[in-house]
Parts: structure tokens; C-alpha cells; sequence
């Protein structure tokens, strides 16, 4: 890893090829992921300040993807029994201490079976995490198991050997995750270097997870081989959002904290994360449209029509690229 190119997101800028649409209106962001196919290759992260069970249905019966988080555990069957009963699939999130596995077995005797599960650790590159993707392929054949958050392509590998059929890259380059702080790794500073890696290796669709600060990374993502890119902080703050609004100085702001920070935990061990106060967006479904047409942009730019065209734009790379003062 040492001696492999070393980039992020605001490294890259990708250069343009001659547009072929009349109008760039006309660029189909669809994509398919697992058994589905949604509008933008975009989801909300799967954290208690993003998503709540009403956000999560919304999505899901307008087309679009999402994971449930997994902080209320005892909710998540009815959850999918609600997802299905109003006409939309059944997104879970699960972890990997016995519990869960007690869960799963509870599912499997109630019939309950969600499209997709996601095995959410922070450290996803563990004997832990490969023995769930087995149980869960073992007693629920049928859902689409996500596995992560990863780092590296021999990550990728064996989690894919374990029969995941997606893997999520990423650690601690969200904006809420101090995880290089704490102890010193993560994927941070090179987030995007880490999706090209995995994806070289990768046999099955990559989830990047974290990062993203503008919607032209979305565009960058696809270009370095992601499938479906998880975001946290462009979802956050939301009038759909969990959480109140809060009023500061005359500005609208509602609480944004990481899964591995205190405020989650509910204690002070073990933490990775921090809170922060996110400006308030107002609806959620006006940042998705305006997602959807920065990325139809983007596919026009790259001389294409659907978005698996920007897989082949060419890219520089800017080593020290001048930020206006945003700083990771």
C-alpha cells in the first residue's frame, strides 16, 4: 500500500469529453443494487441522526435506497414487517455480538426476511464480521448482505470469499469520526485512494462510506469504482431528519453525531466520534433532486448518457489543491 498513489476526493478533478445529450436533463442516474434498481446510487448513513423508521419508508416507497441503523434493536422486526406491509423492501442494520444471532434466528422462525441486512462494525475486516456474513447466508439466503466498513483490498477479498455481496469501504473519513485521532488509522486523507484499491480487487458491488463533502464526489466515487455511496453529513439536518431544530445566533441547526461518539454510546468508552451542529436543509427531497441533476451534469460531462459512463473519464491529479478553507 506504501507505494500506490495516495489521493482524496478534493485531489481529483475529472476531465471532461465531448456531450452527446441534447440536454443534460436526459442522463439516466439510475443504478442496480442487489435485487433492485433505485434512482441516484446514493444512501443516507445508516446513523440515528440521519434515518429514522419514517425517513427510511419515505425513501424506500420513492426509489431510493436506504439501511435502517441499528440503535433501537428491538424495533427492527416490526420495521420490517411495516416495510413490507406499506409496499416497499426492508433495509436492516445488525452488529455481530450473540445477540444478533439470537435475532436472526428469531427472524428466520417469524418468516421475516429484509432485501438487505448490512453488518455495521467500525472494523469490519474481522474474523467476527465473516462469521456472520456465514450464519446470515446460511439462515437467510435470500437477503443481500452488506459487510464493512473495510479499508483495504485483501479486506474486500475475504469478506467477499465469505459470501457478502457487497462490502462498504471506509474508515473514519466522515466528517463526525475522529477515528485517526484516536488511534492513529483509518482511511481518512485517502478515502478515495482506498475505493480505487478496493474496487481493483472487488468481484461485487463497493459501497463507499464517508467523505463526501460536495455532490461532484459523487461523480468521483463512481469513477473510482463505488456502486452506491453512503453519506452522513449532506443527509443530515433535514427537516425529515431525527432531531429538533435548534435556533443559534439567528441560524437553524439541528445535531449531527457519529455512531462510535459518547452521544450514541451513552457513555465514554471506546470513542470515535464527535457531535456536531449541521445548518438546517429544510426537505430532503429537494437535496436529492438537486443530487440528481449535479450527477446528470456530471454524466454529460463525461460524454456519456447513464452513470456507469463516468467510469471512463480520464482524471488529474492536484496535490495540493486549494480548499477555501474546508478542511477535513
Amino acid at each position: 500500500m506504501q507505494n500506490q498513489e495516495v489521493f482524496d476526493y478534493e485531489n481529483i478533478q475529472l476531465i471532461p469529453k465531448k456531450c452527446i445529450l441534447p440536454s443534460r436533463s436526459q442522463a439516466d442516474t439510475q443504478v442496480t443494487f442487489g435485487p433492485r434498481t433505485f434512482k441516484l446510487p446514493v444512501v443516507p448513513a445508516n446513523m440515528q441522526t440521519v434515518i429514522s423508521e419514517d425517513l427510511a419508508i419515505q425513501l424506500g416507497q420513492a426509489g431510493y435506497f436506504y439501511v435502517m441503523h441499528r440503535f433501537e434493536p428491538e424495533k427492527r422486526a416490526a420495521f420490517i414487517t411495516r416495510a413490507h406491509a406499506e409496499g416497499t423492501f426492508a433495509s436492516i442494520s445488525i452488529g455481530v455480538k450473540e445477540a444478533e444471532y439470537t435475532f436472526v434466528d428469531e427472524l428466520v422462525a417469524a418468516n421475516l426476511v429484509p432485501e438487505y441486512i448490512t453488518i455495521d462494525i467500525a472494523h469490519g475486516y474481522a474474523d467476527s464480521v465473516i462469521n456472520m456474513i456465514h450464519y446470515l447466508k446460511e439462515h437467510l439466503p435470500d437477503s443481500f448482505v452488506i459487510a464493512g466498513n473495510v479499508a483495504t483490498p485483501d479486506a474486500v477479498t475475504a469478506l467477499e470469499e465469505a459470501g457478502a455481496d457487497a462490502t462498504k469501504v471506509g474508515v473514519g473519513p466522515g466528517m463526525a469520526c475522529i477515528t485517526k485521532l484516536k488511534t492513529g488509522f483509518g482511511t481518512a486523507g485517502w478515502q478515495l485512494a482506498a475505493i480505487a484499491n478496493c474496487a481493483a480487487v472487488a468481484t461485487k458491488p463497493i459501497v463507499a462510506d464517508g467523505g463526501i463533502r460536495y455532490n461532484g464526489d459523487l461523480a468521483k466515487s463512481i469513477r473510482f469504482g463505488a456502486t452506491m455511496i453512503m453519506i452522513g453529513s449532506l443527509f443530515a439536518g433535514h427537516q425529515e431528519s431525527p432531531g429538533d431544530i435548534m435556533e443559534l445566533d439567528g441560524t437553524m441547526y439541528k445535531i449531527y453525531f457519529g455512531s462510535a461518539s459518547q452521544f450514541q454510546k451513552g457513555e465514554y468508552k471506546n470513542v470515535e466520534g464527535k457531535k456536531l451542529l449541521i445548518p438546517y436543509r429544510g426537505k430532503i427531497k429537494d437535496t436529492l433532486r438537486e443530487m440528481q441533476e449535479d450527477l446528470q451534469s456530471a454524466i454529460s460531462y463525461a460524454g456519456g448518457r447513464v452513470l456507469s459512463d463516468l467510469t471512463k473519464v480520464d482524471y488529474v491529479v492536484i496535490p495540493n489543491p486549494v480548499t477555501n478553507g474546508d478542511h477535513r
